[in-house]
Parts: structure tokens; C-alpha cells; sequence
């Protein structure tokens, strides 16, 4: 791995991890990255929150990837950030959540190394902790679950297919993420593995921002209640995890009163 080193001229690449998008999650790390930037590199998911604390002169890049929808190609965004680099840039790459998770982080660290520049992860707190806090939950529980699997709902290819069976056993708990288009298509492939319909479906939109809200569901209403509850913005499934009453009054008593 190569890591950081003092700044002398040559370019230099982080990976910094943007959170869910509360500025006040950003970490002390991923804020230095911020100041020093010249150039920041974001997905198309970041707040504009988090982008305002960006260096003064830093220049804003959107690079960001839609799911089946236009997208920058992967090979161009490598490109790049090779580019800028080589130029001399100090550039952040800069992820929603953890770039670690569902980030495409090891095509583009490739693409560094390969050109001989120098990088760093600098982690971010990912939407499934942010979402989880947000329904008064914990992602483990004794007696409850002792693992919980890290999901997406589709890949390159469209919907992702799993370990349904697995999945379907009673106590499982899943952070699925991109899976407001899949739902329909989860729903079926754990129904269809002997799931319990009536097993508790909760997503968690804008997850730690201002106008988060929170759907609960069970797995057999999941498609019509998400249709109904038309939610625009990023969202985290957690199958297996209900909201506790009271987080979810929190979330509605700061909508009231924003």
C-alpha cells in the first residue's frame, strides 16, 4: 500500500469517505483531506453540505453514478484521477458513506497504482450505521442476531442475487443497499425461500439528514408500501429490524418542526 506523504509537488490521490451526509459525521481526517484538496472528485449522492467544506479553492467535480440510469463510465473516472495526479493535483476522491463498501474503490486504486501516484483510504461512517442510529437500533443484538450481512440490490448485471436461503432463515438481519428498485425482486426471492412475510422491512431515506424519513413494513407490503410512500432520495433497507417508537417519533417531531 502507499501511503501519504508531505506534500512536495506531486499529485497525490485520497479516498475519503463523505458519511451519510450530516456534515457534523464527516471525520477530523476526511476534513484535512478536504482543506489541502485541489481538486475533489464526488459522487453524485453527496450533500451539498459536505461540499461546502471543501477547500476555497478546490475544484468540484461531479463524477457521480446513477443506478439504471446515466452514469459516468468507470474507466473514465480512472482516468481522471490519474490525470489530475499526474498534474500535480492533490485529489480527493471523495465517496458517499465508506468508500470501503459498495464503492468501486479497488478499480480506481488500481488505476493509482498503476500510474505510480500515491494514496490513502480515509474511512466514513457508512449509511448502515447512520440508518440504524436512526430507528433507535443496533446492527447486532444477543439473542437476536450475531451477524449481519452487507448487501446490495443490484450490480452490474441488475438485480443481485444471494444466499436467499440463508437469508430467509428467522432472526437474519440484512443493511441492503440500491434497494428501492430491487424491492419487488427481494421480496419474491425470500419469499420464495420459506421467509416469514410477516418479518419487519424498515428503509430509512436521507439517513442522518434533515429530511430523513422512515418507512416500517413487513416483507409481504414492501413493494406497495414503498411505492406509496414515494421516497426520491438514497435509501437503506434493513430487513430483520423494526424502528423503536421512539426514534422513529424523533424523526417526525424534527420534520414538524424544521
Amino acid at each position: 500500500m502507499q501511503f501519504a506523504h508531505s506534500y512536495d509537488g506531486t499529485g497525490h490521490v485520497d479516498f475519503v469517505g463523505a458519511g451519510p451526509g450530516d456534515p457534523e459525521l464527516l471525520t477530523l481526517k476526511a476534513l484535512k483531506a478536504f482543506e489541502r484538496a485541489d481538486v475533489v472528485l464526488h459522487d453524485r449522492l453527496i450533500s451539498a453540505e459536505v461540499l461546502e467544506l471543501a477547500g476555497k479553492t478546490a475544484a468540484l467535480v461531479d463524477v457521480g453514478k446513477a443506478g439504471f440510469g446515466p452514469s459516468w463510465n468507470q474507466d473514465d473516472i480512472d482516468a481522471l484521477l490519474v490525470d489530475y495526479a499526474l498534474k500535480g493535483q492533490r485529489v480527493v476522491r471523495l465517496k458517499s458513506g465508506d468508500p470501503t463498501i459498495f464503492g468501486r474503490l479497488d478499480e480506481e486504486i488500481e488505476a493509482v497504482e498503476a500510474a505510480g501516484i500515491t494514496w490513502q483510504i480515509v474511512p466514513g461512517i457508512t449509511a448502515a450505521s447512520a440508518a440504524v442510529a436512526g430507528i433507535g437500533q443496533s446492527l447486532t443484538r444477543r439473542g437476536r442476531n450475531s451477524s449481519i450481512r452487507i448487501l446490495t440490490g443490484h450490480d452490474m448485471k441488475g438485480f443481485a442475487d444471494h444466499d436467499w436461503a440463508a437469508l430467509a432463515r428467522a432472526g437474519s438481519v440484512a443493511a441492503i443497499y440500491m434497494g428501492k428498485k430491487s424491492a419487488r425482486f427481494i421480496q419474491g426471492r425470500l419469499i420464495m425461500h420459506g421467509a416469514d412475510r410477516g418479518t419487519p422491512v424498515t428503509l430509512v431515506e436521507n439517513a442522518s439528514r434533515p429530511d430523513q424519513r422512515i418507512l416500517a413494513t413487513k416483507l409481504d407490503q414492501l413493494p406497495n408500501d414503498l411505492a406509496a410512500a414515494k421516497m426520491d432520495g438514497p435509501a437503506l433497507t434493513f430487513y430483520g429490524l423494526a424502528p423503536r417508537q421512539a426514534a422513529q417519533a424523533l424523526t417526525e417531531f424534527k420534520k414538524e418542526h424544521a
